[in-house]
């Protein structure tokens, strides 16, 4: 495992856990991954905690299919993939292929609809999605999402949220997903590799506090 200056490689769950703003500091998202496997009780400390993300109504509408090893992972890969997105063997795409797991973080719009007819929330004319501002069964999977990265950090692991842009249904079908339920995204997990490159949009810079936050009203002094 990588060690040194590379400080945010962690070696494993043995380790005292990172302080909230370490994790939070640390953690980026990773493209390249050895072949070491995760093991199970790893992975499923990371889902815990991505199942105590916040949630509407605590509908808890998410849901996660994991793909553990090469045996599973290549299915994903394969029907998300096109010919015209074939880069050159042995380059990042490789790399980012070799992860041993992949969790498909999955929304459910009905769930929220149901939980909002319950006499509890009933009356708001939440039982109709036109009625959400915002369709929280994303959000809240999303919560659960960035649950995960922080959880994977915190382990020492590495993780990426990527967008599926092709294949979606295939891959819903192939996986035995019921209807109803859609993937907002994949996450990539795994042991980051030494060489992982930094990317390149990061030398854009965070922008300035002055830029992002705004107190009492957005041109407030």
């Amino acid at each position: 495992m990588p060690s040194g200056p590379v400080a945010w490689y962690r070696t494993g769950p043995r380790l005292p856990p990172l302080e909230f703003t370490d994790a939070v500091r640390h953690r980026r998202m990773v493209r390249s991954y050895t072949d070491q496997a995760v093991s199970r009780e790893l992975v499923d400390t990371i889902l815990d905690a991505a199942r105590r993300a916040p949630s509407a109504g605590h509908t808890q509408g998410f849901a996660f299919v994991v793909l553990e090893g090469q045996s599973q992972t290549s299915l994903f890969w394969e029907l998300t993939s096109t010919p015209t997105q074939a880069p050159p063997a042995g380059g990042r795409f490789d790399r980012l292929r070799a992860a041993p797991v992949i969790i498909l973080p999955l929304c459910h719009e009905a769930a929220y609809l149901a939980r909002y007819s319950e006499p509890d929330k009933a009356g708001a004319g939440l039982e109709r999605s036109e009625r959400w501002p915002m369709p929280y069964w994303a959000i809240d999977t999303a919560f659960a999402a960035m649950t995960m990265l922080l959880a994977a950090t915190d382990a020492g692991l590495g993780a990426l949220f990527f967008g599926i842009f092709t294949g979606e249904e295939a891959l819903l079908a192939a996986l035995g997903i019921p209807d109803g339920y859609r993937p907002i995204g994949a996450v990539t997990l795994g042991w980051p590799a030494e060489n992982d490159p930094r990317s390149p949009s990061l030398a854009r810079g965070r922008r300035p506090r002055t830029e992002t936050i705004h107190y009492g009203r957005w041109d407030a002094d």
